[in-house]
């Protein structure tokens, strides 16, 4: 039988940044290896209730036609027997979007769509879930997508969320060429598997991924002068890394996995200062 994916989600763009993305929150396991789907450019896609894994691939290859999010929709559920149990959302490359619930979803379900979000949910404690995202996603207008999405996700647990409780989350973000090194189109995905509060454990995952791969802009950076030099240099003689700084802070970020806020030696980005304070004593 198709996995009952009880939940609630977000698809949702930012045009001006260029991303697409999804969250999404269940009691389920492993919710993010079955929901979401984005490709930059394209499109957001989140497939749930008895969830039809290949609404995914299937509806972002529509996308790549150039069909709206609502004839997306529409073929995809149109082309299956299982509809009436299916639920879907869908946000287009030009933020479009669509949802949709089938009358066989265990109430509550349902689904709101605005500018640039697709929004849903079933065996929900009420309407009120679904209202959180889609209110939190249009009152959040101009803040980093992730950020919205994941500002979404918990006011839709506050005003309810899924009846059932929680279990795990996801989200995904992405963007052409955003990615790791400037090669990956994946901005970010997080998964939170199996947790008792895994909103709470995927905004813990999203701060480690913004230590690791954010950008301070570089006017913010901290100029390494004579003091700040030999500090660097000891602390890092202490950590096994010795030789040239520009080496040194190289071999030391890349084992914490910090080299995408190196960038030489002439200035440091406080996020790195601060990490090898810590790891120096």
């Amino acid at each position: 039988m198709t996995p009952l994916v009880a939940t609630y989600s977000i698809a949702a763009c930012d045009l001006e940044a260029g991303q697409w993305g999804v969250a999404v929150q269940s009691k389920f396991l492993s919710v993010g290896s079955v929901v979401p789907w984005a490709e930059p450019g394209l499109g957001a896609i989140a497939t749930q209730a008895y969830a039809n894994p290949r609404y995914g691939p299937a509806g972002l290859a529509l996308l790549r036609q150039g069909l709206p999010a609502a004839e997306v929709v529409e073929r995809l559920t149109a082309a299956d027997e299982g509809r009436a149990e299916r639920q879907l959302g869908v946000v287009d490359g030009s933020g479009r979007a669509a949802t949709y619930t089938g009358e066989g979803c265990i109430e509550w379900a349902g689904g709101r769509t605005g500018d640039c979000y697709a929004a849903q949910g079933n065996i929900l404690v009420s309407a009120e879930t679904v209202d959180g995202l889609a209110e939190t996603f249009e009152a959040t207008a101009g803040r980093p997508l992730a950020e919205r999405l994941l500002d979404c996700l918990d006011a839709a647990q506050a005003a309810g969320g899924d009846r059932r409780g929680q279990q795990s989350a996801s989200l995904l973000v992405v963007e052409r060429d955003g990615g790791y090194a400037g090669l990956s189109d994946v901005v970010v995905d997080l998964r939170v598997e199996d947790h008792p509060r895994p909103l709470e454990e995927l905004r813990r995952l999203w701060g480690l991924h913004q230590e690791l791969f954010g950008e301070t802009p570089r006017e913010d950076w901290v100029p390494v002068d004579g003091e700040l030099r030999r500090e660097l240099e000891e602390r890092l003689a202490r950590l096994g890394h010795e030789g040239p700084l520009e080496r040194a802070l190289e071999q030391w970020a890349g084992q914490e996995n910090l080299e995408e806020r190196i960038e030489g030696a002439d200035a440091l980005d406080p996020v790195v200062l601060a990490a090898l304070r810590r790891a120096s004593g």
